[in-house]
């Protein structure tokens, strides 16, 4: 495969100057897009959709900025590339609201406001009522605004016509993910099984839990945004890009995520893909594939060292969250985890005596 002139010399090479212009540019300017999209949450006429979109950025504003690190690669780029990551995070983390939170258990409500999602990488398609299916309606074009930027962005990326047809794919998945695990409990799981009938072939070394998850990651959608960022990109580079991203460095990056939220997911009885293995030793085992998965694909891409960065410091982050020190078994699991690779250690320490200080 031919190497992409998009990250050489442009890239971080390593921790330090990575988190170094994440802190002095990337950080700083994802929550200034957060700041412009809050002002229009304050103004939405309908409460409930108000609060919902204003809860969604306070609870998880982390997931915009740890998204926003792909523009790290390409500072000259961020203008485009940080109001394009925010915005998709945006519309993800109020849907995500919306039905988790929802008034609604219809699968094709689910399915109507995800719509918004591929619209806003669809820049062909028409935008049309998301919220036709459910109670609530009048959100003073709050949704439209945020499609809408991101296809303002999109129409910035020289190379977007060869990562286009990944980044739909993509974001169709994760809009079927959505559906199917927030509608009524006594039919996700089901739901779930017969969706992963369909791609069980595909992925043969996967379990269906760990499919699922790899689908709720955003990370490979940001991944082809960046990588449209160089004109010189070919279709060859992006499937290998989504073919190395997708699914095992997204399956990390939710896997660790559900991993540390077990407790809390139990008392509030809702679905966690960890829950899904037979026992510790199996998802201990699990993961630590996953973990090896996913740092093989990232050495395989061009300028690996940018994606093993990403990998290791997905692992640094859950792993330093505070939730891991009230959870035995998840002590344990990540002790493991944390085993042959000093960069993650780096980024586990940068994360406990900087990061998290400075939040």
């Amino acid at each position: 495969m031919k190497s992409p002139n998009l990250l050489a010399g442009r890239s971080p090479r390593g921790p330090i100057s990575l988190m170094r212009r994440v802190y002095k540019y990337i950080l700083p300017e994802v929550r200034a897009e957060l700041g412009r999209w809050r002002a229009k949450a304050n103004v939405i006429p309908d409460l409930e959709l108000r609060k919902q979109a204003l809860d969604s950025m306070n609870a998880k504003q982390f997931h915009c900025e740890g998204g926003g690190v792909y523009a790290a690669a390409n500072l000259e780029q961020r203008h485009v590339l940080i109001p394009l990551i925010v915005a998709l995070q945006t519309i993800s983390d109020y849907l995500d609201n919306l039905c988790d939170r929802s008034t609604s258990l219809d699968a094709e409500d689910f399915r109507l406001l995800h719509q918004s999602m591929i619209d806003a990488v669809t820049p062909e398609l028409p935008i049309s009522n998301y919220y036709a299916l459910r109670e609530e309606q009048d959100d003073g074009g709050y949704l439209a605004a945020l499609v809408e930027q991101c296809r303002n962005s999109i129409a910035e990326l020289p190379s977007y016509r060869h990562v286009k047809n990944h980044v739909v794919e993509l974001v169709r998945l994760y809009s079927d993910l959505q559906v199917y695990k927030h509608i009524t409990h006594s039919k996700r799981e089901s739901e779930l099984l017969n969706w992963w009938a369909q791609y069980s072939s595909r992925y043969p070394n996967l379990k269906w839990n760990e499919f699922a998850a790899a689908t709720g990651s955003t990370l490979g959608m940001f991944m082809l945004f960046l990588s449209a960022t160089d004109p010189s990109l070919d279709a060859e580079q992006a499937d290998a890009i989504r073919a190395h991203y997708f699914p095992s460095i997204c399956g990390l990056h939710i896997l660790l995520d559900y991993l540390i939220d077990q407790a809390e997911d139990e008392i509030g009885g809702d679905l966690n893909f960890c829950s899904y293995y037979d026992d510790q030793n199996t998802l201990n085992e699990r993961m630590g594939q996953m973990v090896q998965a996913a740092r093989k694909s990232a050495d395989e891409l061009p300028f690996g060292h940018f994606h093993r960065m990403i990998v290791e410091g997905l692992v640094a982050l859950y792993l330093s969250d505070p939730k891991v020190r009230d959870q035995y078994e998840v002590r344990r699991t990540a002790k493991l985890l944390m085993k042959g690779s000093p960069w993650t250690r780096v980024f586990f320490w940068l994360n406990s005596h900087w990061i998290r200080k400075a939040m």
